[in-house]
């Protein structure tokens, strides 16, 4: 069960009948990434009750909102009617019944640091509502709720139920069960959710409704310390400034960047190769700017944007490291606009905080999310990991100008056959300012060393004929291109086919199976596979060179092994990597492109490439994937298999030309590799030939 539809749920829930906690909360919360609740009272041992059911919506890093009316006695309500500020009042009553909490048992006390660790982390917030009238004050009295999960659906309650703990455990009490999916329960399911959205953003006649005093929110945090829920020396997290932990020591590399991306005014490009840390050295250049922003009093918004779901997880855990819980903006946009829009309303009251979003590309370009960068009130840090990915014509122009401060990462910010989005990257964000390369790296001891072993396969003859009918169709259309013809798009689709050819050769799954063979009692081994299927004369056969190479590994030399692609859902993505991680699992994942960006990997020592795009930032990111370092992990090894055409003398010039860019590549992994010398041995042939000695 991962959502709201999921849940068997009744229309209504009744203590004559039903434990409310067990049968309708705690189902829910399970799955949900956002509970907002607004009731009639609110105490210290509802706090403890509440608890019960959110440690799943924590660990999805949802998010609760709380609206009650404080506890108030006759006292209180007599200082109102005498003109006693309204605000002033109901904080004194908050801030007694915080002085109970010492009197609950250790039980209730260990939930209530359950909650205050979510207060510390920003995924609960809570605010007081009082009426106002003609005699003074008045009780908010109403009970309602709405729970959300991750695709938007809702469940939406209304009744008696208060959120006390005699409420949920002695009182008799009642609730009315909404479906957002249902036709018959959609209308009032939006109701109730517009109602508490008018509650929560102060638009509800004669409500007068305040942000939890601070006090309170401290006294729970200290709470929270001494039951262990959190850090002994906890950072502010309503402030969200990112605090490089004692447990992180920074190279001197990173630190050259950090102090060079200051000094540039906060603007640039770290080119660093994938595996140094760049995620660390981000963060702390973001700590570095916090510092300085808050001796001078000023708020910041820090948008991260990713490219994939993967990434946007590793900057969460990463954040909370640094002691700081972003707001995720991916997928359903239910699940965090509101929370953003609150964040960003609150950003303009009391001390200077930083609010941490974390956004996919796809989230990043929608009209919802330009609309909500266009209303942060306060300097704006754009943080771009992978940020090729943004040099597109519609993603560079959705950059907000309003930035201040901007950080590109990448281990390849040159866009591939793309000068004129390259330049908009570097006129956008600034100039690289480190450049660390996958040699340096190794010596400095931030990747591991490697060995590269080419394997060559020739071509059989069916593919060597088609090879040659694609290469003298493509220089035709060159000759064609020279002439001023349109060709671009035919020339595009012949090239692919052509490289296709030599990606799905087919003699590189027995070369596969003679080097697994070789390796086979050995774990973290990764397959790259070419995508698509086997192009033949006739067409394409139908064969996909993944299901060849997981026969042959998993079937026949019975090493076990698990396909990774886009066909594997997140939840079975995440237990492939942990048991590929465990070393006592899976040995070996295949993969057509899912394992190129985005997927941390440090254990993966053994990379198999059956093909690789001409794009260096492909096979660039496959190599960083096996270089990671990790413990007991002390080499790693490149086998890569290149198929060789076949040779003729008539279409020697455009085979040599084309062939250019895959020597290329080989030399690329040969360099650096501690058997530079083998492994150049096992080219030299091919570049003699090829009269490529140059590359």
């Amino acid at each position: 069960m991962t959502d709201l539809r999921g849940v068997v749920l009744d229309d209504s829930y009744r203590s004559s009948y039903n434990d409310v906690v067990r049968d309708f909360y705690l189902p829910c919360l399970r799955v949900a990434t956002r509970y907002d609740r607004a009731v009639g009272y609110f105490t210290s041992g509802s706090l403890a009750v509440v608890a019960e059911g959110v440690e799943a919506l924590e660990r999805a890093g949802g998010n609760i909102r709380l609206i009650a009316s404080p506890n108030l006695r006759a006292e209180d309500v007599e200082q109102i009617n005498r003109g006693y500020a309204l605000r002033s009042v109901a904080e004194g009553a908050v801030l007694r019944e915080m002085e109970s909490i010492s009197l609950l048992s250790g039980e209730k006390l260990d939930r209530i640091g359950l909650l205050a660790r979510l207060i510390a982390n920003g995924n609960l917030d809570i605010k007081i509502a009082l009426m106002r009238s003609s005699r003074g004050a008045g009780i908010y009295h109403e009970k309602i709720g709405v729970i959300t999960d991750a695709y938007g659906n809702q469940v939406a309650f209304t009744g008696s139920l208060n959120e006390t703990a005699a409420a949920f455990l002695d009182n008799f009490e009642s609730i009315q069960v909404f479906r957002s999916w249902e036709e018959a329960d959609a209308r009032r399911s939006s109701r109730i959710q517009r109602d508490f959205e008018d509650l929560w953003t102060g638009r509800t006649p004669a409500l007068e409704v305040f942000f939890f005093p601070e006090a309170a929110r401290r006294k729970l945090i200290e709470i929270g310390v001494q039951r262990g829920f959190i850090g002994a020396s906890p950072r502010n997290p309503v402030e969200g400034w990112p605090t490089l932990p004692e447990s992180i020591a920074l190279r001197d590399y990173q630190k050259k960047a950090v102090e060079a991306w200051l000094e540039s005014g906060g603007r640039g490009i770290f080119e660093m190769a994938t595996g140094t840390g760049k995620t660390i050295t981000a963060l702390a250049a973001a700590d570095q700017l916090g510092r300085q922003l808050r001796v001078v009093g000023s708020s910041l918004v820090t948008i991260v944007v990713v490219p994939l779901l993967a990434l946007a997880d590793q900057w969460s855990s990463q954040l909370r490291e640094f002691g700081v819980v972003p707001i995720q903006c991916r997928e359903a946009w239910r699940s965090w606009e509101p929370s953003v829009r609150d964040a960003l309303a609150a950003l303009v009251i009391g001390e200077p905080r930083n609010l941490v979003l974390v956004v996919t590309n796809t989230t990043f370009v929608t009209d919802r999310f330009q609309e909500l960068i266009r209303r942060v009130p306060c300097p704006l840090f754009i943080l771009a990991d992978e940020v090729h990915n943004l040099g597109s014509e519609r993603m560079r122009s959705l950059l907000p100008e309003k930035a201040e401060f901007r950080l590109g990462l990448s281990a390849t910010p040159d866009r591939h056959l793309d000068p004129d989005g390259t330049e908009a990257l570097t006129e956008y964000f600034g100039d690289v300012l480190i450049e660390l390369g996958i040699k340096e790296a190794i010596s400095l001891g931030a990747l591991t060393p490697y060995r590269y072993y080419p394997v060559l396969v020739p071509l059989n003859e069916d593919e060597a004929e088609l090879y040659s009918d694609l290469t003298k169709e493509i220089g035709r259309l060159y000759a064609r291109q020279a002439n001023g013809a349109d060709v671009e798009e035919r020339l595009g689709q012949v090239l692919l086919k052509r490289a296709n050819v030599l990606g799905h050769a087919e003699g590189k799954i027995p070369a596969l199976r003679e080097e697994l063979g070789k390796r086979q009692t050995e774990p973290y081994q990764l397959i790259y596979c070419a995508t698509g299927s086997r192009p033949t004369l006739q067409g394409t056969s139908g064969i996909r060179q993944l299901d060849e190479a997981i026969a042959v590994s998993g079937s026949e030399l019975r090493i076990p092994t698990h396909p990774y692609t886009a066909e594997e859902d997140s939840k079975t993505r995440r237990d492939l990597l942990k048991d590929f991680a465990s070393g006592s699992g899976i040995r070996v994942l295949a993969s057509m492109r899912c394992l190129d960006e985005g997927v941390d990997l440090p254990d993966a020592r053994i990379a198999y490439m059956l093909a690789s795009s001409s794009n260096p930032r492909q096979f660039i990111q496959r190599r960083g994937r096996v270089l990671r370092k990790a413990e007991g992990k002390k080499r790693a090894d490149i086998v890569d298999f290149v198929a060789v055409p076949p040779g003729s003398q008539e279409l020697f010039e455009l085979e040599r030309r084309l062939f250019r860019r895959e020597l290329e590549r080989c030399i690329e992994f040969a360099r650096y590799a501690d058997n530079q010398g083998y492994a150049l041995s096992c080219l030299r042939d091919l570049r003699e030939h090829y009269e490529l000695m140059d590359v």
